[in-house]
């Protein structure tokens, strides 16, 4: 009996860890800690992998938007998925080889030609508050012209380095075709990190992000074109300067929330008052007519 009563006490002993917090309150409190430990080391994380993190967004939406296209034309073609994603491949070629080929030309030289009224334009609009009783220090100018270059040199070459690589384009390009021909693959891998009794709930959530994603991308898209043509259409028609370069540099800024359609509009409008007043007032209306169509009209409705 003696040797039994001695086994069990080691057993409880044993039992018994001495890292154990026996008060519930401080159980909690330690919790807590662990907590916002795990959330200080992940985002320190993704600070330290912030640009692997950006090429694995950037090509996500890229397979949102091969994965969309390749269901519109599941809904006409009757044909495995994978043709249907090189279908789509083969279509964004085609519109890159003609931009290239038939517009690059005549893109090159206006885009040449751009800095220089940008620059004539930011001359006269000097002169013009000068004559109106604004005074400006011609050394605050030149520190604030040289601090607003470096800026944009700054993030030039900050996104040039994310983004502008061939390597990184041809990762998000080939990772986005890798996940919009087997999304299914890639999901149930991640899946397999999720609790077994959740992975329902996982999945579920996932089909309506993607979903979401899906339409959110046409609808980025279809405002795209639409800014592009119309700015184009509505500039040329009364002669506005590189129309063109216009055109697409609003349709590809508008991919950009908030401050995309200002920096457009802000081009639009230098280069239209290089060509007078009147020019100038008409790019103002079409700046505001194209914005408010797209943002009252085509994207509600998608």
């Amino acid at each position: 009996m003696s040797t039994n009563k001695s086994d069990d006490a080691r057993d409880g002993d044993i039992g018994t860890s001495p890292s154990r917090i026996d008060n519930a309150d401080l159980r909690f409190e330690a919790k807590r800690a662990v907590v916002w430990v795990l959330i200080v080391g992940l985002f320190v994380l993704a600070v330290y992998i912030s640009q692997s993190l950006l090429v694995i967004f950037g090509a996500l939406v890229f397979a949102a938007m091969l994965d969309g296209g390749s269901r519109l034309l599941g809904r006409v073609l009757p044909i495995g998925r994978i043709w249907r994603v090189f279908i789509v491949l083969a279509a964004i070629g085609v519109v890159l080889y003609w931009l290239i080929s038939y517009a690059g030309s005549q893109l090159s030289q206006e885009a040449a030609q751009l800095p220089e009224i940008v620059q004539q334009q930011y001359i006269q609009t000097i002169a013009w508050l000068n004559s109106q009783g604004f005074t400006f220090d011609a050394g605050f100018l030149q520190s604030m012209t040289g601090g607003i270059a470096d800026g944009m040199g700054t993030i030039t070459s900050l996104i040039g380095g994310l983004f502008g690589g061939v390597t990184t384009l041809f990762l998000i390009v080939i990772i986005g075709i890798y996940v919009a021909v087997e999304p299914k693959l890639y999901e149930r891998g991640v899946a397999w990190m999720v609790v077994r009794d959740r992975r329902d709930d996982f999945f579920e959530t996932g089909a309506k992000m993607a979903f979401t994603m899906r339409r959110l991308m046409a609808g980025r898209l279809l405002g795209m074109v639409v800014e592009g043509i119309f700015t184009w259409a509505l500039l040329a028609i009364y002669g506005v300067p590189m129309a063109i370069l216009l055109g697409i540099l609003t349709g590809l800024l508008a991919f950009i929330p908030n401050i995309g359609a200002v920096i457009s509009g802000v081009l639009m409008v230098m280069v239209g008052f290089s060509g007078g007043t009147e020019m100038g007032l008409y790019t103002i209306f079409v700046y505001v007519l194209v914005q408010n169509f797209d943002g009252y009209i085509i994207i509600p409705m998608i």
